[in-house]
């Protein structure tokens, strides 16, 4: 199965249009789909949370190419987290997926993270990575042409915003992007604060 055909032309836009537009979308690989229920969005260089801020390196180099790839990245030394690259090449924008419903595959899912509750099974970005089976080799993944695809839903009935969980780069900008009422969306948690010598 392929992605949308209007993604790409959806995934052009700025990440602030772009994510909101992500809630209801579909991600499938591997014998499951999560409707993604919670994102962020990442505007690169002008975004002290972006991992773009400091500019290109070889971690975030998917991020400056064409809109329409999976980022993915390596946190806290043992989970995989992946974003949708958007913008024009070269602007490093992206919309990090942080969390979904198991639409289809709940079995398989299950078997990935065999102590989770059905709610929980795709409820934060590296558990829905898990969930989905995407490793780190999948950073740079074409996402209508595959593996890993996105199908653009319907938007929802209702979106609430706020601030992006945990970061100390501009804390306060309202960039993550909900289905109001979603059970599946995760808990929102500030930064831990740094402690001081």
């Amino acid at each position: 199965m392929t992605g949308s055909p209007e993604l790409p032309e959806v995934l052009a836009g700025p990440a602030l249009e772009v994510a909101p537009r992500l809630l209801n979308a579909v991600l499938r690989h591997s014998g499951v789909a999560v409707r993604l229920t919670e994102v962020e969005a990442y505007a690169g260089e002008a975004d002290p949370g972006s991992h773009a801020f400091r500019g290109r390196t070889r971690r975030n180099a998917v991020m400056f190419g064409p809109p329409g790839h999976l980022y993915c990245y390596f946190t806290y030394g043992m989970h995989v987290c992946c974003n949708v690259v958007c913008g024009p090449e070269g602007t490093a924008s992206a919309v990090l997926l942080r969390a979904g419903e198991v639409v289809e595959g709940r079995d398989l899912a299950r078997e990935r993270r065999p102590r989770s509750t059905d709610r929980d099974l795709a409820r934060g970005p590296a558990r829905l990575c898990t969930a989905l089976g995407i490793e780190l080799g999948h950073d740079g993944t074409d996402l209508v042409a595959g593996p890993v695809t996105l199908t653009l839903g319907d938007p929802p009935g209702s979106v609430s915003t706020g601030p992006r969980v945990g970061l100390r780069g501009a804390p306060d900008r309202p960039w993550r992007f909900w289905t109001t009422g979603d059970p599946t969306v995760s808990v929102y948690r500030p930064a831990a604060p740094l402690k001081r010598r």
